[in-house]
């Protein structure tokens, strides 16, 4: 096995391992989800935070761990063509012994078969090429801003029939009441299902 066959298998051993942590990683996001809902329904809005901080954080990973994977796969495939490249090589300089064996006897019929072998190896050869070309793509890093967090805390939350109620940071206490009332609470909870619904 030459250098480069034993290059492309560890490459596709790498990637076949990173595509079990990002499925692992599905799996984590998948228990914090579940662990998010049992604290929004138990009313610790905290705890929910860093549950859903959490899945987020594992979602991301899962992404993160796929593009890396993709992006080896990638690297796999133009080892792949290198390898393919050098067999098509020696198939080649078969082809021109070939020739030079037809141009001696100038055998125009069996110069004309060689000729015909030989661009039907190039042409396979530039499909090959342009397949694994076109095989890489390129990845962006994910971050986790708060509003993501709010966001599948409240999908959550829906989910499990919770209402959640956060106060929200930028809001400022008002002055003139000291507390909302039980009518008000209650008009303001049927526009908040309302505005959920619709």
């Amino acid at each position: 096995m030459s250098g480069l066959e034993k290059a492309l298998f560890n490459l596709k051993f790498t990637a076949k391992q990173l595509n079990r942590q990002a499925a692992k990683a599905g799996k984590d996001e998948v228990a914090e989800k579940n662990k998010l809902k049992k604290a929004i329904q138990q009313k610790n809005n905290d705890i929910a935070k860093i549950y859903a901080q959490n899945a987020i954080r594992k979602s991301n990973e899962k992404l993160n761990l796929l593009r890396l994977a993709s992006r080896i796969d990638a690297v796999s495939s133009r080892v792949q063509t290198a390898v393919t490249m050098r067999q098509v090589t020696g198939s080649m300089a078969n082809v021109v012994k070939g020739m030079d064996h037809a141009m001696k006897s100038m055998d125009l019929e069996r110069i004309s078969t060689v000729m015909d072998k030989f661009e039907t190896q190039f042409e396979d050869l530039d499909v090959a090429t342009g397949y694994y070309e076109n095989a890489t793509s390129q990845a962006t890093a994910v971050g986790t801003p708060q509003e993501d967090v709010d966001r599948l805390m409240n999908q959550v939350a829906d989910e499990a029939g919770v209402e959640l109620q956060q106060e929200m940071q930028e809001a400022t206490p008002s002055k003139d009441k000291v507390g909302v009332t039980e009518v008000e609470e209650d008009g303001l909870g049927e526009r908040l299902r309302a505005l959920r619904a619709g």
